[in-house]
């Protein structure tokens, strides 16, 4: 059996055409349908790759992202975004109007192939059938009471960007992540730069869940997640993997006030802003310096 690890590279990704639901290689700048065919790329409307019965993310995993929160590393902890979330390439993400603070956090994807139970770090390679460029998009106006869960704060419709496509035949150790907006490169960091890898979160998780084939684990950003403004265009990279498109776009608000609502309190600005963030009681002791 051929591992994930192991080329030659093969990509999968899944297209809307002639309203059916189908699975297309990429060739230069065309997709091949099943039947042969060939579309442009520039004219396909993509769809996840991956139909998955659950997204598991962990929290912080980058060194870099532990020294922005001047953070120790332990023991990872994790989230779930539900299905719902699941955006494509190409597709927009969307800012309520009345929410500042919407971040994104460019990671990688893992997407399980078999039922995966109990296994040691080094058995994970075997399991897994692709990587994929995505975006953990996060609504920080609500980071006041998701507290761990995430709930609010990255599970909303469209929050889960994914693709183009599904890519195997790769070495992921040796890859790179970068995030991009409007041309700009805004994050860069190492699959080797993760404290927790892959095959330490696999086996951590699967001690008491199990991960079905289409599962998908993301892994970590790197420091420097930021918001996003409308109008955006925002990327993220994985070498040799694939290079993942969207814009930001607006939507109104809930129409009713109902439930928590979005804040902008220091504890969300810590996390919004990162390092670009200087509390009120700082500033105030340095414009009296």
């Amino acid at each position: 059996m051929m591992s994930v690890l192991h080329g030659p590279r093969r990509e999968v990704r899944k297209v809307l055409h002639d309203g059916l639901t189908q699975w297309v290689r990429p060739e230069g700048d065309e997709l091949v349908l099943p039947d042969g065919r060939r579309i442009c790329e520039n004219e396909a409307h993509y769809l996840p790759p991956c139909n998955p019965s659950k997204i598991i993310c962990v929290h912080v995993n980058s060194r870099s992202r532990f020294a922005e929160f001047k953070d120790v590393a332990t023991n990872p902890s994790y989230f779930q975004k539900p299905t719902t979330s699941l955006n494509s390439h190409r597709g927009k993400i969307h800012r309520p109007d009345d929410c500042r603070y919407l971040n994104y956090e460019g990671e990688i994807a893992v997407q399980f192939g078999k039922v995966v139970k109990g296994l040691e770090p080094g058995e994970i390679w075997d399991v897994i059938d692709g990587f994929a460029p995505v975006n953990d998009v996060g609504l920080q106006d609500f980071r006041d009471i998701d507290r761990g869960s995430m709930l609010r704060v990255k599970g909303q419709d469209g929050f889960c960007p994914i693709g183009p496509g599904m890519v195997s035949g790769v070495d992921i150790r040796q890859q790179v992540l970068r995030t991009w907006i409007n041309g700009k490169m805004v994050q860069e960091g190492a699959v080797d730069e993760f404290v927790f890898s892959m095959g330490f979160m696999v086996a951590d998780l699967s001690r008491y869940m199990t991960f079905l084939p289409g599962d998908i684990l993301l892994t970590g950003t790197p420091a420097n997640s930021r918001p996003m403004s409308i109008g955006d265009r925002v990327e993220v990279e994985v070498s040799e993997v694939g290079r993942l498109t969207n814009t930001v776009a607006e939507i109104p608000a809930a129409r009713h006030k109902i439930g928590h609502q979005p804040t902008d309190s220091d504890t969300v600005r810590v996390i919004a802003l990162g390092g670009d963030f200087v509390p009120p009681d700082a500033a105030g002791r340095a414009g009296r310096s």
